[in-house]
C-alpha cells in the first residue's frame, strides 16, 4: 500500500485506482487521515471527484477507519498509483452550430424553459417532462411548464433516455445515473476507451455509441457482453428493441442481433446519420444531407424519405409514423405526413432542436440556446400559426427553492423491514458481488440489478419493490435502504 505524507506530519494520505479495459472501471479512490479526521475522495479517474469528511474521537481510531476503508478497495482490485498517471477518459462534446430559420412563420410555442446551457436529453412521459444540459443539470417540469425539481449530476448529460419506469442520464465522465427514485445512482459505467455519443437501454442492457463508429453493450450488472465495429465513424444514433440493436454512423444504419451482436442488416442513408428515432416496424435517422430516412426493422429497406432545407440535427414522431417531425440546424422544425409529404415548416423561436419528443398534440424540443420548448402541433394551432397567430410564450423561471438532487453515495438505514419492502442480500460469488432476493415469492437464483458502489458482502438491503425483466434478474422500483 502506498503511502504519501502531506505537510503536516500528522496526516498522511492513500491513492488508489481501479483501471480496467473492456470493464468499465476507470476510478480513483483517495483516503487522508489529518489528525481525528479522515477525508475520502472519489471518482473517475482524470475528474476532481466527489468529497466526503468524518471526524473520530481518536487519531487510531481515526487511522483504524482509514485502513478499513483502504482495505475494502484493495479486495475490489484497487491498486496504489500515481496521481495524474492515467489520463482521463476522451470527451467528445457535439460541435453544433444554429443559423436563423428561414420560415416564414414561428410555431405556437406554448411556453419554454432556459436550462442555462446547450442541451441534447429529453424525455416525456404522461407524468413530466426531463431536460438534461451540458452543465450536468437535469430538470423535471409538469406539462404546464411549472418546475419540479433538479437533479445536479457531476458532468455534462449527453442523453436522457427511458427504459419502461426507469430513467437514466448518460453523462460525460462515462456514468450513466439511474434517475428513477429520489436520490439518482450510479448504474452503469462505460469503459474509459469509448468516446460516447449517444445511448440506448432495453430492458436493463446499456447500448453506446460512439465516437469511432462502435457499439458497445454492456448488461444489468455493468459487465461488458461485446462489441461491434462498423463501416463509418461518428455514431451518433443507437436504438434498441427486443429483436435488434440499430446503429447509425457515416456510413448509414446497421442491425446488430441483440444477442452476441451478429449483423442482421447494414442500409446506406442519404448522409451520415446525425439523430434516430425508432418505432416498432421503422427507424428513422436524421442526416447531414437535409433528410430523414425511414428504414424497415425487418429488412433495412429505406420506406420513405423527409426532405427538409438544411442538416438535420433531431426527429420524431407521432405514435406509429403517423406524422413525422425533424429539426434542422437553421432553427425551424417541420412536420411530415408519413409517406413524406411536408405538411409545415416553422421557426422554433429558441435555436436548433438538437433533441424532440411528441406527445399529445405537443412536440417538445430542447436546443442550442438550452431551452426546453413546448409547442402546440395540434392542426389547428398550427394553420394559426402559418397565418401569423400566435400565442405570446410563457417564460417559465425556476422556484427559487427548488428541491436539487446529487448523486447517493451512501443509503440510509433501517432497523425493521416495512410491511410492503423486499429484503435482498449481498453475496460473493466467484469473487464477484452479486446481490439476491431474500424474501418469498421470488425466484432466489435470479440477480437483483443493484448500484455497485453501494454492495457490501453480507449486507441486506430493503428495497420497495423489484421488477422481473425478460433477461431473467429483478430491476429495484423506489428507494433503497441498507437493513441494520
Amino acid at each position: 500500500m502506498s503511502v504519501t505524507p502531506s505537510a503536516s506530519a500528522a496526516s498522511e494520505r492513500t491513492y488508489l485506482e481501479l483501471s480496467q479495459e473492456g470493464a468499465g472501471a476507470h476510478k480513483f479512490y483517495e483516503v487522508t487521515v489529518d489528525g481525528t479526521t479522515v477525508t475520502v475522495r472519489y471518482g473517475r479517474i482524470g475528474a476532481a471527484g466527489q468529497v466526503q469528511t468524518s471526524s473520530f474521537a481518536t487519531e487510531d481510531k481515526a487511522r483504524a477507519a482509514a485502513a478499513k476503508k483502504v482495505g475494502e478497495k484493495v479486495r475490489k482490485g484497487y491498486a496504489p498509483a500515481v496521481p495524474g498517471g492515467r489520463a482521463a477518459r476522451p470527451v467528445t462534446r457535439r460541435q453544433v452550430s444554429s443559423a436563423p430559420s428561414t420560415a416564414r412563420a414561428v410555431a405556437p410555442v406554448l411556453w419554454r424553459f432556459r436550462t442555462g446551457a446547450a442541451a441534447f436529453g429529453i424525455h416525456v412521459d404522461e407524468e413530466r417532462c426531463w431536460v438534461g444540459n451540458q452543465a450536468g443539470d437535469v430538470f423535471t417540469l409538469g406539462h404546464g411548464g411549472e418546475v419540479l425539481a433538479r437533479y445536479k449530476l457531476p458532468d455534462g448529460v449527453k442523453c436522457l433516455v427511458a427504459d419502461d419506469f426507469w430513467i437514466y442520464a448518460g453523462c460525460d465522465d462515462g456514468t450513466v445515473y439511474d434517475l428513477s427514485s429520489k436520490l439518482p445512482f450510479a448504474a452503469y459505467e462505460v469503459t474509459p476507451s469509448v468516446d460516447i455519443f449517444w445511448l440506448d437501454i432495453h430492458e436493463g442492457v446499456l447500448n453506446v455509441a460512439d465516437r469511432d463508429g462502435g457499439l458497445t453493450v454492456i448488461d444489468h450488472e455493468d459487465e461488458h457482453q461485446w462489441s461491434r465495429r462498423s463501416d463509418g465513424t461518428y455514431a451518433w444514433m443507437v436504438r434498441r428493441d427486443a429483436h435488434a440493436v440499430y446503429h447509425g454512423h457515416s456510413a448509414g444504419v446497421t442491425a446488430y442481433a441483440p444477442d452476441g451482436g451478429g449483423r442482421l442488416w447494414h442500409s446506406p442513408t442519404d448522409g451520415p446519420v446525425l439523430f434516430g428515432w425508432q418505432e416498432d416496424r421503422s427507424v428513422y435517422a436524421g442526416t447531414a444531407r437535409r433528410s430523414v430516412q425511414r428504414l424497415s426493422k425487418a429488412t433495412g429497406r429505406v420506406e420513405a424519405t423527409y426532405r427538409c432545407d438544411a442538416v438535420v440535427y433531431s426527429c420524431a414522431t407521432a405514435p406509429g409514423g403517423r406524422y413525422v417531425f425533424a429539426g434542422d440546424n437553421s432553427s425551424s422544425v417541420y412536420c411530415f405526413d408519413a409517406d413524406g409529404t411536408r405538411l409545415w415548416k416553422l421557426g422554433t423561436g429558441s435555436g436548433s432542436a438538437l433533441s424532440m419528443q411528441y406527445l399529445d398534440d405537443r412536440l417538445y424540443m430542447v436546443t442550442t440556446d438550452g431551452s426546453l420548448v413546448c409547442v402546440d402541433a395540434s392542426d389547428t394551432a398550427v394553420a394559426a400559426a402559418r397565418s401569423g397567430t400566435v400565442p405570446v410564450p410563457r417564460d417559465i423561471k425556476s422556484a427559487a427553492a427548488l428541491p436539487t438532487y446529487t448523486p447517493a453515495t451512501t443509503v440510509a438505514t433501517v432497523d425493521a423491514v416495512p410491511a410492503s419492502g423486499v429484503v435482498v442480500e449481498c453475496v460473493q460469488e466467484g469473487g464477484r458481488l452479486r446481490v439476491h432476493v431474500v424474501s418469498e415469492g421470488y425466484e432466489p437464483a435470479w440477480n437483483v440489478q443493484f448500484p455497485r458502489h453501494i454492495r457490501r458482502a453480507g449486507a441486506r438491503y430493503v428495497v420497495d419493490a423489484l421488477a422481473p425483466a425478460s433477461g431473467g434478474f429483478y430491476r429495484v422500483r423506489g428507494e433503497i435502504r441498507q437493513l441494520v
